[in-house]
């Protein structure tokens, strides 16, 4: 073989190679970009067996007990929400300018101080408990970073798309990671994992989102495990002085009787 021959061949097989890596590169970088948007596709169809987007916002009023500590009515088109725990205590405010009143006990809280400090904790209190609820809706929200992680098995044995979410400075704790699961028959959330910080590799703790159930125009889960959201309830209308009150409601689930 003359030595051009020989130059010649060498340049076919690096250019083979050279061709090859940038496939490889192409192919590399098409995953990369396609694992977010078959996130974002999951997603929209796990929102549209839930009752789609549309019904989501059109649902106005919503109550659960979340872990059968504190008993929640959230008005969603004014912010107004009614918290109920402990021993005949109430917070009532709007969560978009965290004004309202408070009692503790019976008795209200009067002090400035005391009770912009409640004002505060009911907020991030409703930020934590609505989460356990409506979550799977917000899967979507700006701020939020989603990705496909995986194919993997339930807890309960079912099949199911693992997205990974983490945020961009939203909410009172940004630096939470959870890895949603979406049963691959229902696409419904099927159990969720938690972690406190993004570079964390274990889950603090897993929980089922099970039974599934038809509220007004959307589907909520209400079992966490041994305990959960309910019970949950969807009304079309509700009295302004649940909102306005300390007084019983008369509500399902409610704490003051």
């Amino acid at each position: 073989m003359s030595k051009i021959t020989f130059l010649n061949s060498r340049l076919k097989k690096l250019g083979l190679i050279g061709f090859c890596s940038l496939i490889f590169l192409m192919q590399h970088s098409a995953y990369a970009e396609s694992s977010k948007e078959k996130a974002q596709r999951i997603a929209t169809e796990s929102l549209e067996a839930m009752g789609g987007a549309k019904a989501y916002d059109k649902t106005q009023y919503l109550s659960w007990v979340f872990f059968g500590k504190r008993f929640h009515v959230w008005d969603k088109h004014t912010g107004n929400i009614r918290i109920e725990y402990g021993d005949n205590s109430v917070v009532l405010m709007n969560i978009h300018d965290k004004t309202g009143r408070a009692w503790e006990k019976g008795q209200e809280i009067t002090d400035e101080t005391a009770l912009k400090a409640k004002m505060e904790w009911g907020y991030k209190v409703w930020i934590n408990d609505s989460y356990w609820l409506v979550m799977p809706y917000k899967l979507q929200d700006p701020g939020v970073n989603l990705s496909y992680a995986r194919d993997d098995t339930m807890a309960n044995g079912e099949d199911a798309y693992v997205l990974t979410m983490t945020f961009n400075d939203v909410g009172v704790t940004p630096d939470n990671k959870y890895e949603v699961f979406i049963d691959k028959n229902t696409l419904l959330v099927g159990e969720f994992a938690f972690y406190p910080k993004v570079e964390d590799t274990a889950p603090r703790f897993n929980r089922p989102w099970t039974n599934w159930q038809q509220y007004g125009d959307i589907m909520l889960s209400d079992e966490r495990g041994k305990t959960g959201m309910g019970p949950i309830a969807v009304y079309k209308a509700l009295s302004k002085a649940i909102f306005e009150s300390p007084d019983k409601t008369g509500l399902k689930g409610a704490l003051i009787r």
